[in-house]
């Protein structure tokens, strides 16, 4: 927050604080402390950077508040007292859907940007909210700002593409890029954008800051945690497959031409449970013999599994032959139970494995002790009508103001596959990893992952768009063999974006696989071969 309150001009400072992960984490934060549920370390950052948004003019707004907004607007009116600083807070409530979902930590609502327009036209200084989308920290603003209207729809969607960009801070500047090499990412700076009154903005960062913004690095944005060619949101859908992206100069990307519709006639709820318990051991296999030494300790362990839920084995082949070092010699056998009793996944696990430990295949150790079992969330969305929720933005002055839904809503339809470029030539083909030729980023959507990937050039992405199809998808990701998977193209960008349904199980905080979140499930595809052009390489 200091860095970009210092390094140079803004207007309007936006801080997005919450995953779906997030919101599990800060119902149990609610349990402990019924006034809690929200960012502390937003207020933290605040308390010490407070003084300077004031100084410099800076309106501040922060979905921070997750599962309790008016306790965060409260503790930041306090803070400014404390700091002797004249800050006007409101704050947007609504989102909290709980009520209606008996059993759930936490439910809540992805509210769109109109509540942070009401705060800020009645003269805010800080906002804070609840579950609003993420891209509705930067709808909020550019509406108050330019005086947009719900009807405005393709000023909207650009402001909703500009709000993706910026949603996941470094990762437009450089962070997390396939291309890393292509600058300095050390300390990448963060990203800021210059918006226009037609909704076409600049995406760009503050001078003299590390990593660099380049058409690439938006374009991996762009395509992260997205789908299809509509982006829908409780303000407008927008269409990605409009967006138009330029050099505009050293880390300067202009996005132009976004269209906008009308939003669906839903909103978007996320639903947050305790899932049950879940625990885990990691055997150390060194050496010789290791698949046999994996069905030894598997056998040993089967009777103490037999009452648990769900029981997973996963051996992971680290070690290799002849190797310089122990920890390269060696492999690692993973068990992962999970139960709705704790003590089937704790007591009953830890005692098994230890009782091994001197009665096992040889070399027998463990990464960690094992523990007793944590509990594991699970996440789910549903979707309810716009008036299912009580909008409301909160004024600095304690007015409550109706937030009225959207006036015009359209129900999502397909949109038609676009055409393809003409493939290339036949030409000489070399056996290389696709990271060579393309991009890619990848994320989660509860127990759905995206891949989005994107090529570089116009004769790279002539053969990405025929070769990468959904089918070859699976050839090269086994994992998503037996899963549904959809392609969508978006030929301005370069790229494809593919949905794997069902690769997360439950979604991160049920921690399914390996990656729970499919962060890397990009970098494994780009690591992947197949016959490429020379032409290309």
């Amino acid at each position: 927050m200091r860095e970009m309150l210092t390094g140079g001009d803004l207007d309007v400072l936006t801080g997005d604080y919450l995953a779906e992960l997030t919101m599990l984490i800060l119902g149990r934060d609610r349990l402990k402390d019924p006034g809690g549920g929200y960012a502390r370390t937003f207020l933290r950052q605040l308390e010490d950077c407070l003084g300077l948004a004031h100084e410099r003019d800076v309106k501040i707004v922060s979905n921070a508040g997750g599962l309790n907004p008016a306790g965060l607007a409260d503790s930041v009116r306090a803070s400014a007292d404390r700091l002797g600083i004249p800050v006007r807070v409101a704050h947007v409530e609504g989102d909290d859907l709980a009520a209606a979902f008996p059993g759930s930590l936490a439910a809540h609502a992805y509210l769109g940007g109109f509540g942070i327009v009401a705060c800020l036209r009645a003269g805010a200084d800080i906002v804070v909210t609840g579950r609003v989308t993420d891209a509705a920290l930067v709808t909020g603003p550019a509406a108050a700002h330019f005086g947009w209207q719900q009807t405005d729809h393709d000023r909207l969607a650009g402001a909703v593409v500009a709000g993706h960009v910026l949603e996941c801070g470094a990762q437009a500047t450089g962070g997390n890029y396939a291309f890393f090499r292509d600058g300095d990412v050390r300390r990448p700076g963060f990203p800021l954008a210059e918006l226009h009154e037609d909704g076409s903005c600049v995406i760009t960062k503050h001078p003299g800051t590390g990593g660099f913004v380049d058409v690439g690095t938006v374009t991996a944005q762009l395509l992260y945690e997205t789908a299809g060619a509509r982006y829908a949101g409780p303000d407008v859908t927008a269409r990605l497959d409009t967006v138009r992206l330029g050099q505009d100069g050293p880390d300067r990307v202009r996005i132009e031409g976004v269209r906008g519709q009308a939003p669906p006639p839903t909103l978007k709820v996320g639903l947050n449970r305790l899932g049950g318990f879940r625990g885990e051991v990691v055997f150390v296999l060194t050496g010789l013999d290791i698949e046999a030494k994996a069905a030894l300790v598997r056998e040993q362990m089967e009777p103490a599994l037999g009452k648990a839920a769900d029981v997973r084995w996963e051996l992971v082949r680290t070690d290799r032959p002849d190797a310089p070092s122990e920890e390269t010699a060696s492999a690692l056998l993973r068990l992962v139970v999970r139960d709705s009793d704790q003590e089937v996944v704790g007591r009953a696990l830890s005692g098994a494995a230890v009782e091994l430990a001197l009665a096992s295949y040889p070399g027998f150790h463990v990464l960690a002790p094992p523990g007793k079992g944590s509990p594991y969330g699970v996440f789910e969305d549903v979707y309810v009508p716009h008036g299912a929720v009580d909008h409301v933005a909160v004024l600095h002055d304690g007015r409550r103001v109706p937030v009225p839904p959207a006036h015009d809503t359209a129900v999502l339809d397909e949109v038609p596959e676009p055409p393809l470029p003409q493939p290339l030539p036949p030409g000489p083909t070399r056996h290389a990893p696709l990271g060579l030729v393309a991009g890619a980023r990848s994320g989660d959507k509860g127990g759905n992952a995206n891949v989005g990937v994107w090529a570089r050039t116009d004769d790279a992405w002539r053969w990405l768009a025929h070769e990468l199809t959904a089918e070859r998808l699976r050839e090269l990701l086994p994992e998503s063999r037996e899963l549904p998977v959809t392609r969508h193209v978006l030929p301005n960008l370069r790229a494809l974006n593919f949905v794997v349904e069902g690769i997360l199980g439950a979604g991160v905080a049920a921690r399914h696989r390996f990656d729970p979140q499919a962060k890397a499930l990009g970098e494994w595809l780009r690591s992947r071969h197949l016959d490429i052009p020379e032409a290309l390489l």
